[in-house]
């Protein structure tokens, strides 16, 4: 999909995610049933903001792609998982848009007045049971493609992600592992020899879904 077409398609976004393949959910890989979600519950106001990037740039040709980041395995929830930039909200971030461009300034050395950069809107929040974050997903666009670097400390390697990639219909690989003390199986988008799952591919799902959809039909 080229870049010009996708901010056509993203100069409105959606009030709720629409849902990306299936075969994203986890379930048990042995009957096929739905994995036993979390029993607790979190009390409304007690879960921790954060926010994320979703910034797509152009290639040399005008195809447009998405910056995902190979995050630096140290043991923790999300450790080792390719995600988008970003992270929770600081004291000092004066909104949820702040704390997506911080973020991705300290992971990737993200410039915005480098890139061109033009934030479009969020896109629904998501929350993260097992760290208990609500997320908010930023997207924007860049002109080019930005000068970016990973910080070790957080940051493997930079994924150059194309947006095809995630479109409905784009292939997926099947994944069996344990989780959480169960023996799961789900599907995951092969990125750069990596599998994206999680709430980063239902992000990404969702975000192809309203990009392919039909919006001659949404206007009837």
């Amino acid at each position: 999909m080229r870049l010009e077409e996708a901010v056509a398609r993203l100069r409105v976004l959606p009030d709720v995610l629409p849902d990306g393949p299936d075969e994203l959910i986890p379930v048990l890989a042995g009957s096929g049933g739905p994995r036993p979600q979390p029993t607790w519950e979190v009390p409304p106001g007690e879960a921790r903001p954060a926010a994320v990037l979703i910034l797509l740039y152009p290639d040399a040709s005008g195809q447009a792609y998405v910056v995902l980041t190979e995050r630096t395995d140290r043991g923790g929830h999300h450790s080792g998982e390719v995600s988008f930039p970003g992270g929770r909200v600081e004291p000092a971030d004066t909104d949820l848009i702040a704390t997506a461009l911080r973020e991705a300034a300290e992971e990737v050395g993200l410039d915005p007045a480098e890139c061109g950069l033009r934030v479009l809107g969020e896109l629904p929040t998501q929350w993260i049971p097992v760290s208990n974050y609500t997320v908010a997903p930023i997207v924007a666009v860049a002109a080019r493609r930005p000068t970016m670097r990973p910080q070790p400390s957080e940051v493997a390697a930079i994924l150059d992600a194309p947006l095809r990639l995630f479109l409905p219909g784009a292939p997926l690989l099947t994944v069996e592992r344990e989780l959480r003390g169960f023996h799961v199986r789900y599907s995951a988008y092969p990125v750069a020899g990596l599998a994206v799952w999680g709430m980063t591919a239902k992000i990404l799902g969702g975000l192809g879904a309203w990009l392919a959809r039909d919006e001659d039909a949404a206007e009837e």
